[in-house]
């Protein structure tokens, strides 16, 4: 007797399923995140150095670097930057959609060691007594000329600095670059200074970013850098997606016309896989890259292979004259170990390839160790379920829907 509620069961999953494909899939596509190879940029490769001589290059040095020039980068209006330490004292940067490299060397490499100092070359303030963003670039209310203002900590200490040398010059350093030298003609009693003699406001923009970025505290050497064109990147794009395309259609044509019914399901699943897969990517802020698209569709090829042992497993069971039921118990049983060790073991090389790879190794490592989990919830547990409402139903008796010929059948 047919079970028409496992039928409509099975037609509710597969329209919700792709009912939230058809609503959120484009949203979800559009909101991934692309890397420096797909959406091109700007890549630049610092060998870091203590700003002492015989001093230590430390761990945590190197990640005060990072910080320094992840507040740096934010000057660019960078979205999503790719910033990696590499061995012990290389800095690896990655701006996609930046293409000014002059801008983006300046923004991130200048040291920007901001001195007050006096004629004999004394400092008596730094840039870190700056308060914090206490620098701005604006156009000086009288004379409309653009100046970078600034606001310290302790306006009590710049007081006394400003109180000692009334009357004297004191000079405004920018690394060994004196920018000015202003005559402190009364105390300033309320920490505020002023620094003129910028050519434009997105000048004094830019030089108010780079004080309250910070100096950096290491000496960075560009060993490495390279430009991706907008064009080649996009193209890079569209060749990654052709090919994902036309390989991902020619693995539901293969499933189809091999496995019947359940090359059917397999197809249905893939499809939440990638769904899925796309969907999680982007709630961990995964940048996709084109090792990444390549992580994706091998991870496309591993669903599909789940689900061919699971079949093949059954289509053995069945040639030897089980039942459909049981045939589908005995398979599903016999082919999760080999699922899992498969599984497993490529989760633990992924695992290495993050490890020990660079960036773009990292990227695919990630993306891979993905799909692995996504097609474990959608190629093991969604296709058991769906598979076992259409078996269940009694709807489909023939071996032939599950890609069986009656006489390959053997008798018990």
């Amino acid at each position: 007797m047919i079970n028409w509620s496992r039928i409509v069961t099975f037609l509710l999953i597969t329209l919700l399923v792709f009912g939230v494909i058809g609503v959120y899939g484009e949203k979800v596509a559009k909101s991934t995140t692309l890397g420096l190879d797909l959406r091109g940029g700007f890549e630049i490769l610092y060998e870091v150095s203590p700003l002492e001589p015989g001093a230590k290059m430390t761990q945590q040095t190197v990640k005060d670097a990072v910080y320094a020039i992840e507040r740096r980068v934010n000057v660019l209006g960078v979205t999503e930057p790719e910033i990696t330490v590499e061995g012990t004292n290389r800095i690896r940067v990655k701006l996609a959609g930046v293409h000014d490299q002059e801008q983006a060397r300046n923004v991130i490499g200048k040291p920007a060691n901001l001195t007050f100092r006096d004629m004999q070359g004394h400092i008596l303030m730094k840039g870190s007594d700056l308060a914090e963003n206490g620098a701005k670039g604006v156009l000086d209310p009288q004379t409309q000329q653009p100046v970078v203002t600034l606001q310290f900590k302790d306006a009590k200490k710049f007081a006394e600095v400003t109180q000692k040398y009334v009357g004297q010059p004191m000079g405004i350093y920018l690394d060994e670059k004196m920018l000015t030298a202003p005559t402190i003609r009364e105390v300033i009693p309320n920490g505020s200074a002023q620094i003129d003699g910028q050519e434009s406001i997105q000048e004094a923009k830019n030089l108010a970013a780079l004080l309250n970025a910070g100096a950096l505290p290491v000496k960075m050497k560009e060993v490495f850098s390279t430009s991706v064109g907008a064009k080649l990147g996009t193209q890079s794009l569209q060749n990654g997606i052709k090919a994902g395309v036309i390989g991902i259609a020619l693995v539901y044509i293969f499933m189809l016309a091999v496995y019947r019914l359940p090359g059917v399901i397999a197809c249905i699943m893939i499809s939440a896989y990638m769904f899925l897969l796309l969907l999680v990517q982007n709630l961990m802020d995964v940048t996709l890259t084109l090792p990444g698209i390549a992580a994706f569709i091998l991870g496309v090829g591993m669903a599909v292979d789940a689900n061919i042992i699971m079949y093949e497993r059954i289509k053995e069971e069945l040639r030897s004259g089980k039942t459909i039921l049981s045939a589908l118990r005995v398979g599903s049983q016999r082919s999760l170990s080999t699922i899992l060790d498969a599984n497993i073991t490529t989760i633990i090389a992924a695992l290495v390839l993050f490890q020990f790879g660079s960036s773009s190794v990292k990227g695919f490592a990630v993306i891979l160790i993905l799909s692995i989990v996504m097609s474990m919830l959608t190629s093991v547990v969604g296709s058991r379920l769906l598979l076992n409402l259409v078996v269940r139903s009694n709807l489909f008796k023939k071996p032939a829907y599950f890609g069986v010929r009656e006489r390959d059948i053997r008798e018990l």
